[in-house]
C-alpha cells in the first residue's frame, strides 16, 4: 500500500490492520506524523517502509523487502494509493518540470511498484487496486499536469486488467470525489506554490496573462476546498471491496455528484462540459492581453 504518510493510504492501512491483514505500508518520510500515527494505534502486522516513487533504489529495497516476506505465500494485493501534484496552473503556464514530477510518482512510481509487484501477485491470484482521479477522464481548468499523469495511470491499469486476466488478477480503479487529505487543502502551501510559480514566470506569459489571473485562480481553488469531504470513509471501503469481493467493480467512484459529472462528461456537447467544470472547479478570468482595458492602453501608448 502505497502513500500511507496521509490520507486514503494512512486511512487504509489502519482499515485493513483492523480486519486482521497483514499490511505492508509506504511512506515518504518514517518519522512524519502520519507514519508515527500509523506505528501508534496499529497492530505489530502492519509494516511501516520507506518509499519514494521517484527514487528506483527505494522501489527496489521496498520489492526486495516485501518479496523475502510473502515468497511462500505469494502477495494478495498491493493498492498503489501515492499521488502527487503541487500545480494549479493554466498548462502554458505550468513548468515543464511540474509535469514530468507528476509523471514520476503518479506513473512510472506506479508502474515500477506494480511490475515489480507481479510475479508475487500472479502467484497468489491477487488484486491490484488503484487511485486514480476524475481529472484524468476530464479537462478540469489549471489541472492539466496532475490530470494527465492520472490519464496515463487509468490507461495502464485498464490495460493489465485486460492482460492480466488470464492470471486470475483483477485490476480495479478509484476515482474519487474531493476530499480532505495532505496538503490538499492546505491554503498556505497553494499560496507558497503560486508565489513560487510567479517568481518562475517568463516576462512574456506574466505580461500576457497578468499577476492578478494567477491570483484569482489560486483564490477560487482555495474557495473549491471548502467543499472537501473529511470523512474518508467512502474510498476507504471501496478500496477494500476492490481487495476482497469476489468480483470487484472495474471503476469505483466515492464521493458526492460524480455521477451527474460523468453523465455531463459522456452525453453533453463539448462547450456544456467546459462550462460545467469551469462552474464546478475553477472558472479563470479573462487573461490580461485579452482585456479590453489592456487594449485601450495598448492603443493610448
Amino acid at each position: 500500500l502505497s502513500g500511507c504518510d496521509s490520507g486514503f493510504g494512512q486511512a487504509t492501512a489502519r482499515h485493513l490492520d483492523i480486519m486482521g491483514f497483514r499490511v505492508f505500508a509506504s511512506v515518504l518520510d518514517l518519522q512524519s506524523p502520519g507514519a508515527q500515527e500509523l506505528r501508534r494505534s496499529c497492530s505489530s502486522r502492519l509494516t511501516l517502509l520507506q518509499m519514494d516513487l521517484t527514487k528506483t533504489e527505494d522501489i527496489q529495497r521496498v520489492l526486495q523487502h516485501i518479496q523475502a516476506h510473502t515468497n511462500s505465500t505469494g502477495l494478495w494485493g498491493l493498492v498503489n494509493n501515492a499521488g502527487f501534484n503541487d500545480t494549479i496552473a493554466d498548462a502554458e503556464l505550468s513548468p515543464l518540470g511540474k509535469f514530468r514530477a507528476c509523471m514520476e510518482v503518479n506513473f512510472f512510481g506506479s508502474l515500477e511498484l506494480t511490475k515489480g509487484l507481479l510475479p508475487l501477485l500472479r502467484s497468489a491470484g491477487g488484486r491490484i487496486v488503484t487511485v486514480s482521479s476524475p481529472a484524468g477522464d476530464m479537462p478540469f481548468p489549471c489541472l492539466a499536469a496532475y490530470g494527465a499523469s492520472k490519464a496515463a495511470l487509468s490507461l495502464l491499469m485498464d490495460t493489465f486488467r485486460s492482460e492480466l486476466q488470464p492470471w486470475g488478477i483483477k485490476v480495479s480503479l478509484i476515482l474519487p470525489g474531493y476530499y480532505k487529505t495532505g496538503t490538499t487543502c492546505d491554503p498556505a502551501f497553494w499560496n507558497l506554490q503560486k508565489q513560487q510559480l510567479l517568481a518562475n514566470l517568463p516576462q512574456e506569459l506574466l505580461q500576457a496573462y497578468g499577476e492578478d489571473y494567477v491570483e484569482e485562480i489560486n483564490q477560487q481553488f482555495i474557495q473549491f476546498m471548502k467543499v472537501a469531504v473529511e470523512d474518508l470513509s467512502a474510498v476507504v471501503n471501496s478500496i477494500t471491496e476492490g481487495l476482497l469481493a469476489a468480483n470487484p467493480a472495474v471503476r469505483y467512484y466515492p464521493g458526492q455528484g460524480l455521477g451527474i459529472m460523468y453523465f455531463i462528461h459522456r452525453y453533453l456537447p463539448y462547450f456544456v462540459r467546459d462550462l460545467f467544470l469551469k462552474g464546478f472547479f475553477i472558472n479563470p478570468k479573462l487573461p490580461r492581453a485579452l482585456r479590453r482595458e489592456h487594449h485601450n492602453d495598448v492603443k493610448k501608448a
